[in-house]
This record gives C-alpha cells, sequence and structure tokens, in this order.
C-alpha cells in the first residue's frame, strides 16, 4: 500500500470516527488494551530483536532504555490507555457561549482536528500513546517512528488495531508507516489537504527538519535543556536526591536535567555531597568554582572542566554539566538563554525567590522544589502524552486530548439576516 492509499484509508476512517460516541471510542480503546496484554510475547520479541540491532550498531546505553521494553513497560502502556478510556469526552464541549444583539446564539464547540501524523524516535510506548490518544480524541492518525524500533513498532500497531476492530472500533483510523526510508518522512511533511497537522518528537535535528521541510501545520515538541538551580540555604541532602533523580533516573529523556546551577553560597555545602551521590554514575563538566568546592573526587567520579558548548548541549547521557552563579538573575538569565524552553526548577526555601523564577524563567514547565522528570503526560494525569510542546501556539508542555481538537462555531438564529452597511 502508498502513502497515498493510507492518506485517503485515514481520512475515511476520520470521518467516521468524528461521528463515533465517546463510548464505542472508549470500548474500542478497550479492545486495544485488552489485544496489547495478550500479545505480550509477541511485543517482547520484536523489541528484542530491534535491542540486539541497536547494541550491535553501537547506540549508547542511554539510548538504548528508551527503545528497551519488558513487562513492566507494557504495563505501563496498558495503563495510559486505561486512564485515556477514564478521561471526559474531549469532543463536542461547549467552551463559550453567548448572544449577540440581533439574537443569534454563537456557540464554540470542541471537535477533532483531523489526520494527525506524528514522527518520533527511539521510543516504542509512543506507537501506543500517540494512537490511544488520536482515537479518544476523534483523530485518525499516521505513526512514522525510527527505524531503530521497526519491529517493536510493527508489533505494536498490528496489535492496536486488531484490538481496536475487536472492539467494534474502526482499524484502519490508526496506520503505520514503515518503510524504513528518509524519503517518506519527507513524502509525509509535503501531504498538505492528506494530513491536517504533524507532531515531530525526538532530538533537534528531526525537529528542526520537521519545522524546516513541513507544507503541513506543525505543532513542535522540543528537545530539552533543562536546568536546576540550587539556592544558598536549601537543604543539601534533599539538593542531592532531587537533582540525582533528574539526571539519572533517565537520562535519555528530554526532562532529565542537563545543567545544575550553584549559587555560590551554596557550593561549600552541596558539591562534596553530590559527587559522593554521583560518583559511579555519572559525570560532571564543572567551571572553577564548582570543581574546587568538590575538592579531591571520591573513586568512580568523572570530572572534567565545562566547555563553552557544555551549557547548550542536551547530553541524554550521564553527564551534568554545572555553573556557579551569584544570584537569582544570572541564573534566570543563563536559562533563558540556554535552555529549550522545556522544563526548569528551583531549590529553595525562598518563597519570594521562588515566584520570581517563576514569572521569569520562559518555559513550558517551571518546578519548585522537585524534579524536572515529573513533566509527562502520564505523571500530569493524561493517560499519555504526544510530546512536550516548547512552542506557544495553543499546545504547551505535555500534550494530552486537548491538542488534537480544534473549535467549531455553531451559530442558531431565528431568520435573522444582515443588514447593509
Amino acid at each position: 500500500m502508498t502513502l497515498d492509499d493510507v492518506y485517503i484509508s485515514l481520512g475515511k476512517a476520520q470521518t467516521r470516527l468524528a461521528l463515533e460516541t465517546r463510548l464505542a471510542r472508549d470500548r474500542a480503546l478497550k479492545g486495544a488494551a485488552e489485544a496489547l496484554d495478550g500479545g505480550r510475547e509477541k511485543i517482547l520479541a520484536a523489541n528484542g530483536r530491534d535491542v540486539e540491532k541497536a547494541r550491535a550498531g553501537g547506540m549508547k546505553e542511554s539510548l538504548i532504555d528508551r527503545l528497551f521494553l519488558n513487562g513492566k513497560r507494557i504495563d505501563d502502556m496498558i495503563a495510559g490507555i486505561e486512564t485515556v478510556i477514564r478521561l471526559e469526552d474531549p469532543l463536542g464541549r461547549i467552551k463559550a457561549g453567548w448572544t449577540l444583539p440581533n439574537g443569534l446564539l454563537v456557540e464554540q464547540v470542541t471537535v477533532p482536528l483531523g489526520v494527525a501524523a506524528i514522527i518520533y524516535e527511539s521510543r516504542p510506548n509512543v506507537t501506543v500513546d500517540a494512537a490511544s490518544l488520536a482515537y479518544k480524541a476523534g483523530c485518525s492518525i499516521l505513526l512514522r517512528g525510527s527505524s531503530s524500533a521497526l519491529e517493536s513498532n510493527r508489533a505494536l500497531t498490528g496489535l492496536f488495531r486488531a484490538g481496536l476492530e475487536a472492539g467494534g472500533g474502526i482499524r484502519n483510523a490508526a496506520a503505520l508507516a514503515d518503510s524504513g526510508s528518509r524519503d517518506e518522512v519527507d513524502e509525509i511533511l509535503r501531504a498538505r489537504g492528506r494530513i491536517d497537522v504533524v507532531l515531530p518528537r525526538g532530538g533537534r535535528e528531526l525537529i528542526r527538519r520537521v519545522v524546516e521541510n513541513a507544507k503541513v501545520p506543525v505543532i513542535e515538541t522540543g528537545e530539552g535543556n533543562c536546568h536546576i538551580y540550587v539556592e544558598g540555604g536549601f537543604d543539601p541532602d534533599r539538593a542531592v536526591e532531587i537533582i540525582a533523580n533528574a539526571k539519572l533516573q533517565k537520562p535519555g529523556a528530554c526532562n532529565a536535567a542537563e545543567t545544575l546551577l550553584v549559587r555560590r553560597d551554596a557550593l561549600a555545602a552541596l558539591m562534596p555531597k553530590l559527587a559522593a551521590r554521583l560518583a559511579g554514575k555519572a559525570e560532571l563538566r564543572c567551571d572553577g568554582p564548582s570543581r574546587r568546592a568538590i575538592g579531591i573526587p571520591p573513586a568512580g567520579l568523572t570530572v572534567n572542566d565545562a566547555a563553552p558548548e557544555d551549557w547548550e548541549t542536551e547530553f541524554l547521557d550521564y553527564i551534568l554539566a554545572v555553573k556557579t552563579v551569584d544570584s537569582a538573575d544570572e541564573a534566570i538569565d543563563h536559562i533563558n538563554t540556554y535552555g529549550t524552553r522545556h522544563s526548569e526548577a528551583i531549590l529553595t526555601h525562598d518563597m519570594k525567590a521562588a515566584e520570581e523564577f517563576r514569572r521569569r524563567v520562559d518555559a513550558a514547565c517551571v518546578y519548585v522544589n522537585a524534579s524536572t522528570r515529573f513533566t509527562d503526560g502520564g505523571e500530569f494525569g493524561f493517560g499519555a502524552e504526544l510530546g512536550i510542546s516548547t512552542q506557544k501556539f495553543h499546545a504547551r508542555g505535555p500534550m494530552g486530548l486537548e491538542a488534537l481538537t480544534t473549535i467549531k462555531y455553531l451559530i442558531s438564529g431565528q431568520g435573522q439576516i444582515r443588514e447593509p452597511g
């Protein structure tokens, strides 16, 4: 089947899906969840082939972790679908309504965005997350994952589609573009009139390629050069655990911390404890004051001098850049200069400083005294996510059902006509 055939099939499916009731959409998604549960062996076997190929090709372990599936991660995908099922119907909501002086009733109502395409890297869970959100929102979706996850995505999409059908739903509302050819991406980006929106989800090069070449409207997700800023007086033991979570728990995720900013009066208390906590687990790239505050590095800790390019790098690895600042103003200026408007955090007991940080930092998600790792659709209660939008249009931050809806104006009258003039 050519992509033209796929576009036609998705368009027809979306026309039907937009008219389905919430009950019918939820029933179909329940069928999809059951199909994934029953297809565990198939999923794990396919994923094993992808992981084996990735390791043979030299992919670093932090990125293999994004690719890897196990029973717990399949459980999480199924739980995500179940949460999406429980969410309120995003369609048919009257967001606003008013009556004009001439008696016309104007209502602003939510409707599906249409046919979506998502182009993403590595993470096979995105296949299920995106497909389930799209279906609930009345949208059909074209899934285009990376070649590194091809076998996993084929297994997941096949089971998801079969499950939709078993649940009385519309199988062709989800499709996988699986040729593996880079030309396929360019063809999707040119499909104006066939695809209503493209969502890129991945690293800097993928995002740039989509934004610069798309003829189709794009909801841009972004890379995550995320920061944690620590003020003097904050409990260093608590700070160390927050930083370690943000860096180590899943370093290949876009919400992992990449740069630590430490106010000068916090260095002495924080840096030796942090060095001990990260020993054998991460590399620190420090400026002069933060490196001197560590003293003699503990066994197993690699400490290197930070280079200027480190401040703008999304490492996606067990690497943390560390910079000393003299004030919250300096920290905020650094974040707004080098950050990617994704997720930023301050650790402080000064609530006035916290509010100033929240007010001035330009990011989709701004944290006070918590890890940046919570920027996630599942953690925010969306069940799943399409990605983290770092742009400033109608969707920003973790994108759930609302990102796949738009509005229609319904106007009711009693024979009104517009007079000349």
